[in-house]
């Protein structure tokens, strides 16, 4: 009976998700199996488009995953996803090893997330990334969505775009045109416009989080277009960006991590979400028997979990930085609204 229970419970992701599960493919790291210990406390993540290494916020869960590990002593595992319909199966997995957390990573996990929520009303769940509230649906009770204030930082990146731009043309990539990449879009506007109300934005959204070669031609037509600073944020998309301002001596803006690294000389500085800041808070509020269900955590300039990369004083004059970091201030102090 406990086997059939658990073939009907996938059945029925699967069928409230639309969705058929053909050659479905995992990977699975760091196998943590469950303790007998009542103080043991166990993480499954089930990590978005892009896999663990997409230098972006996949990676960035798995770092404060680790964070949790190492200062709270909790297990952790995560599942990697070749297709959307390895969502569903890899959550049930975590099920049956029965964690006492599952997080999602990325809107792309959201439905059958939510979903899973919904089966198992007993167990606890975290998407990282997505506010239901904003489709018109309900969070669940034993549910948090964690959040991040894009505009705060797309807002700093934004100034210092329109600061240093020689053209006075800066361009956008987003990944698609959901609420949270166009809030990217909208704080960047609006931090170009702050920094300089000269200087023009062209957006662009490619559609895909994971086509670099797509990054990299869009990147490449707006750079012949006059466009010499791309802010992107599209995950894998936005490597392709990163590559284009390398090949064709530009410059570009990274997103989510300090993605200086792939192209030292070129990413001037990065819009980075501290995904593993809120991984981490999440993990420790609930090992402390503090879940908030039911709502969405919003994470900003003042929790430290957006804002601009360490590194960019590289490549940005320390007078500009001084005066993002005044903004920055301000945005904290409530005296400046960023839209």
């Amino acid at each position: 009976m406990e086997k059939l229970k658990k073939s009907l419970t996938v059945i029925a992701i699967m069928c409230a998700l639309s969705v058929n599960i053909v050659g479905c493919s995992s990977t699975k790291k760091e196998e943590g199996s469950k303790s007998d210990k009542k103080d043991d406390f166990s993480v499954g993540i089930v990590l978005g488009e892009g896999g663990a290494n997409d230098q972006s916020f996949n990676q960035s869960s798995l770092e404060g995953l680790e964070k949790a590990k190492k200062e709270l002593g909790i297990k952790g595992t995560y599942l990697e996803s070749t297709q959307d319909a390895d969502y569903a199966p890899n959550i049930e997995t975590f099920i049956d090893q029965d964690v006492d957390l599952i997080i999602g990573v990325g809107y792309t996990t959201a439905e059958s997330m939510l979903t899973a929520a919904n089966l198992y009303p007993e167990k606890k769940f975290v998407i990282i990334d997505h506010n239901y509230e904003e489709d018109g649906q309900e969070i669940p009770k034993n549910m948090i969505c964690a959040t991040f204030d894009e505009r705060e930082a797309s807002y700093l990146v934004g100034i210092i775009a329109a600061k240093m731009s020689e053209t006075k043309k800066v361009g956008f990539i987003g990944g698609m045109k959901i609420p949270n990449i166009t809030r990217f879009e909208e704080g960047f506007i609006s931090g170009v416009k702050a920094g300089n109300p000269d200087v023009d934005v062209l957006s662009q959204y490619a559609n895909s989080f994971d086509d670099a070669s797509l990054g990299k031609s869009i990147a490449s037509q707006m750079y012949s277009k006059g466009v010499d600073i791309i802010f992107s944020a599209a995950g894998g998309v936005g490597t392709g960006a990163i590559e284009a301002a390398r090949e064709k001596d530009k410059f570009a803006i990274g997103v989510d991590m300090d993605q200086n690294n792939l192209a030292p000389d070129h990413v001037i500085t990065s819009a980075m979400k501290r995904v593993d800041i809120g991984v981490l808070d999440i993990i420790s509020n609930i090992t402390k028997g503090k879940f908030d269900g039911g709502k969405a955590i919003i994470y900003g300039l003042k929790d430290k979990a957006v804002g601009i990369a360490p590194s960019s004083d590289k490549n940005v004059d320390k007078d500009i930085l001084d005066y993002v970091e005044e903004q920055t201030k301000l945005i904290i102090d409530g005296k400046v609204k960023v839209n």
